[in-house]
C-alpha cells in the first residue's frame, strides 16, 4: 500500500481507529526501509457535541504536519440533506474536503482507519439493504485517477486497536461522531449481530475474512505493490 516517495495524508478523528494509524505509520516512518512523507487532517464539523481542538497538541508533540479543516457539516444537513442519513450526507462531505486538501497539498495518498469489523458490518448492511456483495476496498483510486485511498487495518480486528489505545495511553476523543450516539444505526445493529454470531462460533471473522478477500481488493492499483 505505501511505496518510496509517496505524500500519505492520514484521516484523524479523533477516535482509537484513526489516532492508532497515526501512530502506527509515524512509527513505521521512522523504521522502513522506504521513505515517504506522512501528514494528518482532521474535519471538524463543528457540532456543540464534538471537540476535535485538542488533536492540534497532538500532532505537534509528533511533530506531524496538520490541516484542521472546519465545516458547519450539521447546519448543511439540516439544510440540504434529503433521503439520505445523517451519516451518509457526512461521510460524502467528510470525503470531499479531504481529496480536496489531499489534492490541493499535493499528497498522493489518503488513508484511513476502518478495520476488519468495519468492513464485515458493511458487507453485512450491503448484503441485507442494498442486495449487492459489497465492501469497503482495502486500496483504491478515485474517481479522479490522482489518489489513492489505502485502508491498512482492514486484517486488524477492532478488539485489537482498542487494546493499543488503552496501552499506549493514546488521548482518545470518545465521542468522535457528532450525531451516531444519539440513536442506533444500521452499523450498530450489524455490529450486535456479528458479536453474537462470534460468540457462538469463534472463527467467524476468520471465516469472514475469506469472503471479504476478493472484495476488498477489487479494483486494486497495481503495480508494483500488490494489495
Amino acid at each position: 500500500m505505501i511505496r518510496p516517495g509517496d505524500r500519505i495524508l492520514i484521516a484523524v478523528s479523533g477516535g482509537k481507529d484513526s489516532l492508532s494509524l497515526l501512530h502506527t505509520l509515524h512509527h513505521f516512518q521512522r523504521h522502513a526501509p522506504i521513505d515517504f512523507e506522512l501528514a494528518a487532517i482532521t474535519i471538524d464539523p463543528q457540532s456543540d457535541d464534538f471537540d476535535p481542538s485538542p488533536l492540534q497538541a497532538v500532532m505537534q508533540t509528533l511533530g506531524v504536519e496538520y490541516y484542521f479543516v472546519q465545516e458547519p457539516i450539521l447546519e448543511l444537513a439540516s439544510k440540504h440533506m434529503k433521503k439520505d442519513s445523517f451519516c451518509a450526507f457526512c461521510s460524502r462531505m467528510r470525503r470531499g474536503l479531504m481529496y480536496k486538501t489531499a489534492q490541493q497539498h499535493q499528497f498522493n495518498v489518503l488513508a484511513l482507519g476502518q478495520h476488519l469489523d468495519d468492513l464485515a458490518e458493511s458487507f453485512l448492511m450491503s448484503a441485507f439493504h442494498g442486495g449487492q456483495l459489497n465492501t469497503m476496498k482495502a486500496h483504491y483510486l478515485n474517481d479522479e485517477g490522482n489518489l489513492r485511498i489505502i485502508r491498512p487495518f482492514v486484517y486488524v480486528r477492532e478488539a485489537q486497536l482498542r487494546d493499543f489505545a488503552i496501552e499506549a495511553l493514546l488521548p482518545v476523543i470518545e465521542d468522535n461522531c457528532p450525531a451516531c450516539f444519539a440513536k442506533p444505526t444500521q452499523r450498530q445493529h450489524m455490529k450486535a449481530l456479528l458479536a453474537t454470531q462470534e460468540a457462538a462460533y469463534p472463527n467467524t471473522f476468520q471465516t469472514l475474512l475469506t469472503t471479504l478477500k476478493p472484495l476488498m481488493r477489487k479494483g486494486c492499483p497495481q503495480p508494483p505493490v500488490p494489495c
